[in-house]
């Protein structure tokens, strides 16, 4: 089978398609035929060993996050799910490979592909999804009249999060340029900032929840605007001390994360608020939740454009370049 494959850490040159064995699944998991798979910017940054100290790989890997497909073996103990079943799934952060012809998902990460999409755009949606879910819902307890903030909301996470708030029943603010701002409303943006010509900073609007995906200064900047017991979720820049002992990583790593972020930290206790940096985790019952509103046509993906696995270095280039607009997507 053809798959995506890095042997060392580095920039584009290094991802290279090759011909590999076709995996086998062990107790637990399915062997899955990928119809779809999308790129997220965890892809590049994996490629560049931009989270090696977080996760670590045996190399070589193949890349690929989250994929749709359909279940064509299964390994002993699996029960919720039967060979030709339709799936679509975020991959466990320690055996990706979604950049394939056939991959392996572990049976408690996978739901059922949601009948009313197709497989691209069902490939799009699970690491995004539940991002977006965990970000919200489980660390932010976001609720019906409430005030949320969405940095980058014509952005894959962005476009998911501001249609999720606003099934919450909750106010929404989204930054983005001014030629994205008519989609974000589109997906229930009731106020957009064009960060070229606005400060979301500036002025009187104080928020709930502040979902940021940018990191550095406008991390610190959220803290400005933060009201006082509300809740700022970051999935961007560096994780912090707390992030760094919750995932065992050794005393002198969460030593350096905590002075790394040490002005985040002092910013947070500051103001009131809770801090919290998500690595979002694979969770098959979560994102069966986010299909049943994908269904009911509550929340549609947005894609950008598709590439086929044979141009997987320009596809990864193009969400690197960041110009695009929802997601990108892999066919075979």
């Amino acid at each position: 089978m053809r798959a995506a494959r890095i042997h060392t850490y580095g920039g584009p040159d290094r991802l290279v398609l090759e011909e590999v064995p076709k995996p086998e699944p062990a107790a637990g998991e399915l062997l899955v035929s990928v119809k779809a798979a999308s790129v997220n910017p965890v892809d590049f940054k994996t490629r560049d060993g931009g989270v090696k100290v977080l996760l670590k790989y045996r190399l070589p890997i193949t890349l690929g996050c989250d994929l749709a497909g359909v279940v064509t073996a299964i390994g002993a103990g699996v029960t919720r799910f039967q060979i030709g079943e339709p799936i679509f799934a975020r991959l466990d952060k320690l055996h990706i490979g979604a950049f394939a012809d056939f991959a392996i998902v572990r049976e408690a990460d996978a739901a059922r592909k949601p009948e009313a999409l197709d497989f691209v755009q069902s490939a799009s949606i699970p690491l995004v999804g539940l991002t977006a879910w965990q970000a919200l819902i489980e660390i932010g307890g976001l609720s019906s009249g409430q005030d949320v903030l969405i940095h980058a909301g014509s952005g894959g996470v962005g476009t998911f999060a501001i249609q999720l708030a606003k099934h919450l029943g909750a106010h929404v603010t989204t930054t983005c340029s001014a030629k994205n701002a008519a989609l974000c409303t589109s997906l229930g943006a009731a106020r957009v900032i064009d960060y070229k010509t606005e400060q979301f900073d500036e002025g009187n609007s104080r928020y709930d929840v502040i979902l940021d995906t940018q990191g550095g200064e406008t991390l610190e900047r959220c803290f400005r605007v933060v009201k006082k017991g509300g809740v700022v979720v970051t999935i961007g820049g560096v994780p912090d001390a707390k992030f760094g002992k919750a995932w065992g990583l050794n005393p002198f790593l969460v030593l350096a994360l905590r002075f790394m972020t040490r002005k985040v930290t002092r910013l947070a206790k500051q103001s009131g608020a809770k801090f919290e940096y998500l690595f979002m985790r694979p969770d098959g019952a979560q994102l069966a939740q986010i299909g049943a509103l994908l269904e009911a046509g509550t929340i549609k993906p947005v894609i950008d454009r598709t590439f086929e696995l044979a141009n997987i270095k320009e596809a990864m280039a193009y969400v690197e370049s960041g110009r695009a607009v929802g997601k990108v997507v892999v066919t075979p």
